[in-house]
């Protein structure tokens, strides 16, 4: 994370938005299911596309859908399923943020995410 030594909210929010690209990566991991950390020993682990979440916190706590989308650059997820309704009636997808998500299936096809989860086993 980024380091920084202030305890103020407005200089941990500064910090978190001008983080260079590397470090925001890091904010969009997320824990995992009880399952998914007995299998794998991990806690918490960087969301991706394909995976599927449920959404813990919010509005539409208590919903799981596969993750459509990431913006790294506001380190939020775009969850098929979680939408707004806008005034004129049409659905647009809501961002949330990884931390209120739990990740319930992992998505597999990258072999090098694959082999860094096995090494921790």
């Amino acid at each position: 994370m980024v380091r920084i030594e202030s305890k103020q909210p407005r200089k941990q929010r500064k910090a978190r938005y001008n983080a260079p690209s590397h470090m925001k990566s890091k904010f969009l991991s997320a824990p995992m299911s009880d399952a998914l950390k007995e299998k794998y020993q991990k806690k918490t682990l960087r969301v991706v596309k394909g995976d599927t979440v449920k959404v813990m916190r919010g509005d539409h706590v208590g919903e799981e859908g596969l993750v459509d989308a990431i913006d790294t650059r506001k380190t939020k997820l775009v969850v098929h399923g979680v939408s707004s309704t806008k005034a004129d009636g049409t659905e647009v997808p809501r961002t949330v943020d990884a931390s209120k998500v739990q990740i319930t299936k992992l998505n597999l096809d990258d072999p090098r995410r694959v082999a860094k989860l096995e090494e921790t086993k």
